[in-house]
């Protein structure tokens, strides 16, 4: 394993010639600010070319995969909606255009957009103590990476009661509806990420061609993205996120 990198709280590592990509800010739950998913998607590309990597795992540090949009930086403007969006947008499109598999180590609790993340990858391996959550609804935030295509494509009817109930699916419920695709120990998760790469990339494999067949058209998932930036830009002028944000710290500033 070489020593890993780190920059804007993404740290890459090399493990048996896969990339570790780990969210890397663990004080905040790994929170996701927009220079974090921009160099996310920077790093995908950069490395999933296939020349210099079988694959691509990514995982946070801590007891959270993400919680998530850090909404201590929640968008002000119209502008910095889209901002948003289009650097969550990004890390799903760099993900889907790689040659090589992207797995997803969701080593404990996946919030909203973090969690979104994880549907587009070509798995997901969780441990007891991963959990999804979708709590934009309530929020006044809505949906974004191609959620609206890839979630149903995973757990079909499943989706609405994640996205308009938001209600928290644990480990076992989540691979029970096809959200994680295995549940391993914490110990191994990472390990047992990289041997699934290792497993789908044998010498003289086909495998950069299948995942292009096996993956969401690019038609589609484009068209997702400006139905969810179409929704966030209502919801916007709405003033539903605003007052849906400042609801969210008012209720942490109530708690006991």
């Amino acid at each position: 394993m070489t020593a890993p990198t780190s920059t804007e709280h993404v740290d890459v590592a090399l493990v048996r010639d896969v990339a570790v990509l780990t969210l890397d800010r663990p004080e905040k739950l790994n929170a996701l600010t927009v220079a974090m998913r921009r160099r996310l998607a920077a790093q995908v590309r950069e490395l999933g070319t296939g020349h210099s990597v079988r694959g691509i795992v990514l995982t946070g540090r801590g007891r959270a995969f993400s919680a998530g949009e850090d909404l201590q930086h929640a968008p002000t403007t119209e502008a910095e909606v889209h901002e948003a969006f289009e650097s969550f947008h990004d890390v799903t499109r760099a993900i889907l255009q790689t040659r090589v598999p992207v797995v997803a180590a969701v080593n404990g609790l996946a919030v909203g957009g973090a969690s979104e993340i994880t549907l587009c990858c070509d798995a997901r391996i969780g441990t007891p103590a991963s959990e999804y959550f979708q709590p934009e609804n309530a929020r006044g935030l809505t949906i974004s990476n191609a959620t609206s295509l890839l979630l149903r494509r995973l757990v079909g009817n499943h989706a609405m009661r994640m996205v308009l109930g938001s209600e928290r699916i644990a480990s076992a419920e989540a691979l029970r509806i096809g959200l994680l695709d295995e549940v391993v120990e914490p110990e191994r998760l990472v390990e047992h990420a990289v041997d699934t790469v290792h497993g789908w990339t044998p010498a003289g494999s086909t495998t950069a061609l299948h995942l292009a067949l096996l993956r969401p058209e690019v038609a589609q998932v484009e068209a997702a993205f400006e139905r969810e930036d179409h929704a966030a830009h209502e919801a916007w002028a709405s003033g539903l996120l605003t007052a849906g944000v400042a609801g969210f710290w008012n209720t942490r500033e109530t708690t006991p």
